[in-house]
């Protein structure tokens, strides 16, 4: 190359920091350069014999950039923190933690989540920092596990992919609850709620949602950020309000230390698996890391982001937890409401005033608007990256991105479709049809299920990232701008490892013992067997001959290789 042509490419602030890799593509001579650049992207010089070279640029997935890189720092910041959304998660899925303690399980489990998903989240950030890609785990685990990478990847990808479509059906049914009991409240003596109600909520906030992230797709960035005002916002004003309104608060003793524990287990399992409520409400940390191909800079703002999003669903959740517990005046109607929603009797005995509690309800549907949305991103942006390297059926299909709209509208779509249908059959056939719509052991499962698939997805990626990086040869990734180091990095990789396999075999344990019924089984187990039953059997018809695997720029020059 003369030193003419290097010239013009420094002038483009594109700069070769490695060696060239020479490789034949069809007819075609491929000349790949690192860039210097902060997106974690590459130039492509590509030329025949019958055409001039031309530039193309390639992200870190390999794959040429499709989507607008619209998301600033603040905006991405935003988009974690209101897809998190740790306050309404918390009080969403409250009813699965109450039983394992009451109001000091509900603390207490939730700071010790919070502290066992830190470990997670500082190990996804350093990942995110070395390979920025919208697959997230599944590029990851295709670099980290080495020479098995293409099958590891494969199944890293669908488990991720199916926690996310858990995450989007639980996060839905939480609006969906809410409209059902604002328009109670002022229909009391009229109103007889049936499960056909919540999900017609679910299905039309379903379809809203769809319409926004294909057609406004561009305005999402803005609304991520008004989202993250209402989430805080909300958060803020929720906590004032239960703080002031109460004529009596329950006791100091009754919410930080009284234990009452009715489950059947022991306390100390009790503890263990009622955490299962604060791993629902802080564990979102790969979310916006599907989101990286929309980033200029995601090689260090996406570990910002990550952290940010710990940080605040920690503060936010911690203190409505408090609030929340203190308002709580009789703990047996709010176990006993026989929906998986009990927050609105929980405003209602506080503010005694059913204006007041549709208002605290009205903030969780506007703080839930940014969290709906940006799992809709999340979930589709999984599914097009593996369409995109043909995991999929019809991968050609799904991997179609619109330019002008900047989303990948087939996934995106096929994911609004998928958690219709699977949302109705799993809660309407779960335990042979004893569970009903919207049910507390239903949600349980949603909410199980979501944690216990995107962990053991994390799983697959940290795991071998910790062996490689324990390895005479060394890591398998390239160091990014967040690296936790040669030691601190092995033992919090260590503790993610470790944590994760403690924490989902817990999970699986049945909620309440005994089970004297099929409906009172905890069917996580049965669910995470199942799916990797399925994708066992999709690997044998397509992946094994036909998925190529992953292609991350510049593999070969650290180290590692794809199979």
């Amino acid at each position: 190359m003369s030193q003419e042509h290097q010239r013009s490419i420094s002038s483009e602030n594109v700069l070769a920091s490695r060696t060239p890799i020479l490789s034949e593509r069809s007819e075609k001579q491929t000349i790949a350069f690192e860039l210097s650049d902060k997106n974690g992207s590459q130039l492509e010089i590509v030329g025949t014999a019958q055409d001039e070279p031309s530039l193309t640029r390639l992200n870190a997935s390999g794959h040429i950039d499709q989507l607008q890189r619209q998301y600033s720092l603040l905006s991405i910041c935003s988009t974690s923190v209101t897809i998190d959304c740790a306050w309404v998660a918390l009080g969403g899925s409250i009813v699965i933690g109450l039983s394992n303690g009451g109001p000091p399980g509900i603390i207490w489990e939730l700071l010790v989540a919070c502290f066992y998903y830190s470990f997670i989240a500082a190990s996804i950030a350093e990942l995110a920092s070395s390979i920025p890609s919208s697959g997230g785990v599944y590029h990851w685990a295709s670099v980290t596990a080495g020479r098995f990478g293409r099958i590891v990847g494969f199944f890293t990808g669908f488990v991720n992919f199916y926690g996310w479509i858990f995450a989007l059906a639980s996060i839905v049914f939480i609006p969906a609850n809410v409209f059902v009991d604002m328009y109670a409240l002022f229909h009391q003596d009229t109103y007889k709620r049936q499960s056909w109600h919540v999900y017609l909520a679910f299905v039309l906030i379903n379809v809203s949602c769809l319409m926004v992230v294909v057609f406004r797709n561009r305005w999402l960035p803005f609304i991520q950020r008004m989202g993250s005002v209402a989430v805080v916002g909300g958060g803020i004003v929720t906590v004032v309000i239960l703080a002031a309104l109460p004529r009596q608060h329950a006791s100091v003793a009754s919410v930080f230390t009284t234990w009452s524990n009715q489950t059947g287990w022991p306390s100390g399992v009790a503890f263990l698996t009622g955490m299962l409520n604060g791993a629902y409400t802080i564990g979102t940390p790969d979310a916006i890391t599907h989101i990286a191909e929309e980033l200029p800079n995601p090689k260090r703002d996406l570990p910002k982001a990550v952290a940010v999003q710990m940080i605040i669903g920690t503060l936010t959740s911690f203190a409505f937890a408090i609030a929340i517990m203190f308002a709580i005046t009789d703990l047996d109607a709010v176990l006993n409401t026989g929906t998986s929603f009990p927050l609105a009797e929980i405003y209602h005995q506080a503010t005694e005033n059913t204006a007041v509690t549709f208002i605290l309800l009205l903030l969780i549907i506007l703080a839930q608007v940014g969290c709906v949305l940006g799992t809709y991103t999340v979930v589709g942006r999984c599914w097009w990256a593996l369409a995109r390297d043909n995991a999929t059926p019809f991968s050609e299909f799904f991997s179609q991105v619109s330019i002008d709209l900047s989303c990948p509208i087939p996934s995106t779509v096929f994911c609004c479709a998928s958690v219709q249908f699977f949302s109705l059959s799993f809660l309407l056939c779960l335990g042979f049809g004893a569970i009903q719509l919207g049910s507390p052991t239903a949600f349980s499962d949603l909410v199980g299920s979501f944690v216990i698939l995107t962990t053991t997805s994390y799983l697959l990626a940290i795991l071998p990232h910790l062996l490689s990086r324990l390895s005479i040869s060394g890591p398998n990734v390239p160091v990014g701008p967040f690296w936790m180091g040669k030691f601190l990095g092995p033992i919090i990789n260590a503790m993610a490892v470790f944590l994760i396999l403690l924490t989902n075999t817990l999970y699986c344990f049945p909620y309440f013992l005994p089970v004297e019924q099929a409906s009172e089984m905890n069917y996580n187990s049965v669910i995470l067997v199942g799916l990797v039953v399925l994708t066992v059997l999709w690997w044998f018809v397509h992946g094994k001959g036909r998925y190529p695997g992953t292609h991350v720029p510049n593999s070969d020059l650290i180290g590692f290789g794809m199979v």
